[in-house]
């Protein structure tokens, strides 16, 4: 399984303007977009509770984050730690997340971003979180339940997975 970096999610994130942006995606129309060839990346949400319907290939792992932050301030990162709390479950079985400490990130923004405003750019700063890694799934119907937060930042996404041969 690829390691878990922050830095890799976050540009993936940044990389789509809010109408396709996976976060924004209420239904899961756009959580295939932009997908490395190596990982399947799952995006919570601003806050607020969304149920997606996603297909993705077999073979390849799922990263995601149950709640986190990127900023140029470290103590931010530092104040979410200290606040963060969720858990997962994949088809009825909980998932272990791992709280990601200040990891230094540098990525490409697209204009038109919910995450960082409309002009684009380049971002660089920290960013932390909890975050789950799961093996592959086999292929076939999954059910995989994501509940994060810290402080008024509450998240809640429910994927209906379709993992293809």
């Amino acid at each position: 399984m690829p390691p878990l970096t922050q830095q890799r999610w976050w540009a993936w994130a940044a990389a789509e303007p809010t109408a396709t942006n996976p976060v924004a995606d209420r239904l899961g129309d756009h959580c295939a977009r932009n997908q490395p060839g190596d990982v399947w990346f799952a995006a919570g949400t601003f806050g607020g509770r969304v149920t997606r319907r996603c297909t993705l290939p077999a073979g390849r792992p799922i990263i995601a984050p149950l709640v986190n932050r990127v900023t140029t301030d470290e103590a931010d990162c530092d104040e979410l730690l200290g606040a963060a709390d969720g858990w997962a479950v994949m088809d009825g079985d909980r998932v272990i997340p791992q709280k990601l400490p200040s990891e230094r990130v540098r990525f490409d923004v697209v204009a038109g971003s919910p995450l960082f405003g409309s002009d684009g750019g380049s971002f660089e700063g920290v960013a932390c979180g909890l975050w789950i890694a799961l093996a592959p799934p086999k292929a076939g119907e999954h059910q995989l339940v994501i509940r994060g937060g810290a402080g008024d930042l509450q998240i809640w996404v429910e994927y209906q997975l379709d993992v293809q041969p």
